[in-house]
């Protein structure tokens, strides 16, 4: 199977009678791509930035962004919350980012032995999807907000460009934790973040900081929480997709 990757650049490369069935994207950048007269049967996409910036994905001249967004609000209730400009709706977003984990972590304590390990289609376990959480809550309330220089609990587990991008990946536990372990450090981090909000004022919230990832670039706190409480919606979601498909399996061999 022919592999493309960074090295590559593919930007403006147009595709006549080409048969792309069954390819797989990850991590690229489709952005303005044009499709005319395709077959997208049983196409799956996945853009967890689609909502960002005034973005449209039509298809057949339809821009299917409003309806996806009011499903995907459907489905989780408090998600159309994340953006949320005040101390009080802040707080009430991660008091049902709260009650939501907090379902999906007893539904997964009544699963069989393993299943937090479990990788679906390469992507991270359920255990792994909570420590990269514990890792953007120290990035985004720890460094950038509280202005910590080295916020970074051992058991977080990074994106996957962090090493790539230069970061220091020695701050991280090269053995992984026990899900036990992970438990405790996730709970933690959620506490650090409930805290947070219970004491912010207006005027915190308009205070500005360095962006962690672009320290050139000034973010305000307000705009640091948003991106804590959007990666805790996008993260859920992943994780109860991959929880729907290991029962799906598990049903089918049964």
């Amino acid at each position: 199977m022919a592999a493309f990757d960074q090295s590559d650049d593919l930007r403006e490369a147009q595709f006549v009678d080409v048969n792309l069935r069954g390819a797989r994207f990850v991590r690229s950048d489709l952005s303005g791509t044009v499709m005319r007269g395709v077959d997208v049967g049983g196409a799956d996409i996945d853009a967890p930035w689609l909502f960002d910036g005034g973005d449209f994905l039509r298809v057949n001249g339809v821009d299917v962004v409003p309806f996806v967004e009011a499903e995907l609000n459907r489905r989780f209730p408090g998600r159309a919350e994340r953006r949320a400009g005040d101390p009080d709706g802040l707080r009430s977003a991660w008091a049902a980012l709260e009650r939501t984990w907090s379902a999906t972590l007893e539904r997964v304590a009544a699963m069989p032995a393993g299943t937090v390990d479990i990788s679906v289609d390469g992507e991270w376990s359920f255990a792994q999807t909570l420590r990269h959480l514990v890792m953007a809550t120290d990035t985004w309330l720890g460094r950038a907000i509280q202005e910590i220089e080295q916020p970074y609990h051992p058991a977080g587990q990074p994106n996957f460009e962090y090493e790539p991008d230069g970061y220091d990946i020695s701050v991280f536990s090269t053995a992984a934790p026990t899900y036990a372990e992970v438990l405790e450090v996730r709970a933690g981090r959620v506490a650090m973040v409930r805290d947070f909000l219970a004491a912010a004022t207006p005027a915190d919230l308009a205070k500005v900081r360095k962006n962690p990832w672009g320290p050139e670039h000034a973010v305000t706190i307000l705009s640091c929480l948003h991106t804590i409480i959007n990666e805790e919606w996008e993260h859920h979601r992943y994780a109860v997709r991959d929880l729907d498909t290991v029962e799906a399996v598990r049903d089918s061999t049964s």
